[in-house]
């Protein structure tokens, strides 16, 4: 196996296990008094701090990027800040488990993504929809009651918005390192949830404030990302969401353990059909992507002529 190819593998799974935690950790700060959005602006502002804090430290080289790359990373992050506010919107509504279940319908919006930038559809890619939308329906009926619609509408339009924002990083990355890029996505992101929540919510608890989850919170959504664009670097976005369905083992095991959230029989029906329809895009040869086509919807974003005083080697 490539080195590239092994190193991206492990850090997708990374990537994976530590997004599993998210949910866990939201839901539990949510449960304690904390709003979604002040959730959301919190882990998004403090993990950008952390990392802006370590890069400024260690290694002040990732903090050179491009103009092309800078706005690449600006639509990214501003795309996946409104997905976030989506994602904690749901969480509030939802319980973590089929939260993250309609959350991973993720993969599927990527490949739809990837057409619109000159990736042909393919027979396999209307399966795979077919059944992932034959498993949302078994997944959102909870002992004969459906639960939250507007809820389901809004895990998955968190999860287009982050499947959105994917294939425009995966361009940025052919050419930055991937702290670079997570940096730049991270304040991105802070720029539209820090200002969201003092705008429209504003709530604080009466009580102290549940550091704990949110500092849990912070840290895999630190750790997650580094991971999620290190993947996407060496194996592209595609890939890097379909080993992304470990997360769903992930937030199912610790929901059982830590917040004793249970599945109908209907709901594991659908968690497996959505499982399956995930898990059919390795064998879709339309979403193989070229990592590095040129062409696309997406092209804007590799200059024309790379600097030549960049601090940082492109395959870093």
């Amino acid at each position: 196996m490539h080195k590239g190819n092994s190193t991206g593998i492990r850090a997708a799974l990374a990537s994976a296990f530590f997004l599993g935690l998210a949910p866990i950790f939201g839901k539990q700060a949510i449960a304690a008094g904390l709003s979604p959005l002040a959730v959301v602006a919190l882990r998004t502002s403090m993990a950008a701090g952390l990392l802006l804090l370590l890069v400024s430290l260690y290694k002040r080289s990732y903090l050179y990027i491009y103009p092309a790359g800078l706005l690449g990373c600006t639509l990214a992050g501003t795309i996946n800040g409104l997905g976030s506010i989506l994602y904690y919107m749901a969480l509030g509504r939802l319980s973590a488990s089929v939260g993250q279940l309609l959350y991973s319908l993720y993969p599927v919006f990527v490949a739809f993504w990837l057409i619109l930038d000159r990736q042909p559809p393919s027979r396999m890619t209307i399966t795979r929809i077919v059944l992932g939308s034959v498993a949302v329906i078994l997944l959102t009926n909870r002992q004969g009651n459906h639960v939250d619609i507007i809820g389901v509408l809004l895990m998955l339009g968190a999860a287009a918005l982050y499947a959105l924002h994917l294939p425009i990083n995966q361009r940025v990355l052919y050419d930055v390192p991937a702290p670079t890029v997570t940096l730049y996505t991270l304040i991105a992101m802070s720029i539209v949830v820090v200002p969201t929540y003092f705008l429209f919510d504003r709530q604080w608890p009466q009580t102290s404030v549940p550091w704990t989850p949110v500092i849990g919170l912070t840290i895999v959504t630190f750790l997650s990302r580094l991971s999620l664009f290190m993947g996407v670097k060496h194996i592209g976005g595609m890939q890097t969401a379909i080993l992304g369905l470990g997360e769903l083992l992930v937030t199912l095991i610790t929901g059982h353990l830590w917040l004793h959230e249970s599945l109908s029989l209907m709901q594991w029906l659908g968690a497996i059909g959505l499982s399956a329809s995930l898990l059919l895009i390795a064998f879709d040869k339309s979403n193989l992507e070229n990592r590095h086509n040129k062409g696309g919807w997406l092209k804007w974003l590799r200059p024309p002529d790379f600097p030549a005083d960049i601090p940082w080697s492109s395959r870093d």
